[in-house]
Parts: structure tokens; C-alpha cells; sequence
């Protein structure tokens, strides 16, 4: 793949999202692809899985793909194993929907079925449904609370498309059900390994986030890099348009160094202002690299 003019390759945009996921990469991954270093050989490593944006544009020959959150991980294992089923999930639960005299009931129906067995059959539809494309989960009781969305879900010709797509462009991937602390562990010499946490200053209402904590993320990236794999971490940047800073104390000597990515509006801030004004809601990503 031909370098860009500072050197990094230049990675093609992959713009069909199969999954809506809040503080999905799907826009901008293919220039956090672009800096990412020749895998040759060795094994891409995703252990905060989510969209899978980076994963999916990248598409490596050989990686592990993982997340600490059971459901989303059975869809990419279905999406894997057996893609007619995750098709058919949607097609279901889609039908249900568009048929139904009160779409709004039906999609609280699949939502409550949802909170009553967490499964990744109903989260593939809600990520889908549900307001904005963001997901989001009570402390209480870990029950998804996003209501249903002012959009019309895409149809189910529309979702077969995607997911032949994205197939495709992970069929390298296995996909696990592990915490981040697992993942890394596996990264050797030679591999390669993108971090996309949730973000600490902005994401305390989403699934899991209330109890990560970055010390510990840089602690298992620095024994990472000592092993020889190549880290990239997005974090915090700037909230509104660059007005607030987002510090994050780092370890010194950990990244080599920082890339700021522009990742356009706040996707949680369109959620929280329904309606609202979002042009001074910009967000910038720190792209931090150990290399």
C-alpha cells in the first residue's frame, strides 16, 4: 500500500457501518488505519471491540477482535460463523417493527426482551433503532434505557449488504469474548494493537465504562510495548471545537507520538440536545502511538 506525503499508508474509507455504536470510528477510521504500521506477519489485536470501524477498514490477514461485553461479541461471532442467521435476527425484529400500529411499542417490545436476557439477536436491532446510535446502559441494573430513534431503521436488503461486506473484510478476525487485560496479553513482538476505550470524560454512562479505569489500560500497554507489539491508543481530545482541553496524565516515555484526529460532532452531545444546536460540539481524538 503506497505511503501518504507524511509516510503513512493510505487506507481506503470503508463507509457502511454494520453496527451504530456511540463514539464509532467509522468516518475518520481510515485515517486511524493510516497510521498504524505494517502488520507484516504479525497479528492485529482490537480489546475494545465496539463498531469494529477500524477492524473492518483495515481488514488484517490475521487478528484478534475482542470486547469485555458478551452481546455485541456474539454478533461478530455470528457475523463469523454464520451470516445468514445475523441477517435473519435482523430481518425479525426489523419486520416486527415497520408492521407494528406503534413502532414505538414494538421497538420497547425488543428492547424489554433485550433487558430481560441480554442476547446479541435484539442489541443487533436496538443498535440499529434505537436514538442517535447510542447505546447506553443504566448503572442500576444494566438495562439499556436509549428510546427509540426518529429514523427509519435500513431495510433488511440494505443490512444483508452490509453484513457480506463486513464478512468479507473480517474474515482474518476471531472474535472472543475477553477483557482488555486477556487481549493484551497476547500481543507479542511484532504485532499490532488499537485501543479505542470508552473515553473518561465523557462516556461514564456507557456499558462498562463506570468501571475502567485508564491507569491500568497504560499499565498493560507499557508491558505491551516492553514485549515489542506496536500500541495505538484514542483518547479524550477536545470537547467543543477544541474550547476544552481533555488532560489525561500519561506515563513518561510511553507514546512516541501524538496525532490529533478530527472526528467531527459529539455523537452523545446529539443524543443529550435532541433538536439542539451541535456546531460547537466538535470533538477531536488523541491518536497517542508507542512508536
Amino acid at each position: 500500500m503506497p505511503p501518504s506525503a507524511d509516510g503513512a499508508p493510505v487506507v481506503a474509507p470503508l463507509r457502511l457501518q454494520l453496527l451504530k455504536w456511540v463514539g464509532n470510528k467509522q468516518r475518520f477510521a481510515h485515517e486511524i488505519a493510516g497510521r498504524l504500521p505494517d502488520l507484516g506477519g504479525g497479528t492485529y489485536f482490537e480489546p475494545f471491540l465496539g463498531s469494529g470501524a477500524v477492524l473492518g477498514t483495515l481488514a488484517p490477514a490475521r487478528a484478534v477482535a475482542s470486547d469485555a461485553f458478551a452481546p455485541l461479541v456474539g454478533i461478530w461471532q455470528t457475523l463469523h460463523d454464520d451470516p445468514d442467521t445475523l441477517t435473519g435476527w435482523y430481518v425479525d425484529r426489523w419486520q416486527r417493527y415497520t408492521e407494528a400500529p406503534d413502532r414505538v411499542v414494538a421497538y420497547e417490545q425488543v428492547k424489554a426482551s433485550y433487558n430481560a436476557a441480554p442476547n446479541p439477536a435484539d442489541l443487533l436491532f436496538l443498535s440499529r433503532a434505537c436514538y442517535g446510535g447510542v447505546v447506553r446502559f443504566r448503572k442500576a441494573d444494566g438495562h439499556m434505557s436509549t428510546p427509540c430513534g426518529v429514523h427509519r431503521p435500513i431495510a433488511p436488503d440494505a443490512f444483508a449488504a452490509r453484513v457480506a461486506v463486513w464478512r468479507t473484510r473480517t474474515a482474518g478476525a476471531k472474535f472472543e469474548h475477553m477483557d482488555y487485560r486477556e487481549a493484551l496479553a497476547l500481543a507479542a513482538d511484532g504485532d499490532v494493537v488499537y485501543c479505542d476505550p470508552p473515553y473518561t470524560h465523557t462516556q461514564t454512562i456507557l456499558y462498562g465504562a463506570q468501571a475502567f479505569r485508564l491507569a491500568e489500560l497504560l499499565a498493560e500497554i507499557a508491558a505491551a510495548k516492553r514485549r515489542g507489539a506496536r500500541v495505538a491508543l484514542s483518547i479524550d481530545g477536545s470537547k467543543k471545537s477544541g474550547d476544552v482541553l481533555c488532560n489525561v496524565p500519561l506515563p513518561p516515555g510511553l507514546f512516541e507520538r501524538e496525532v490529533l484526529v478530527n472526528v467531527g460532532r459529539s455523537m452523545l452531545r446529539r443524543f443529550q440536545l435532541p433538536g439542539g444546536d451541535l456546531r460547537g460540539e466538535g470533538v477531536v481524538d488523541r491518536l497517542l502511538l508507542t512508536y
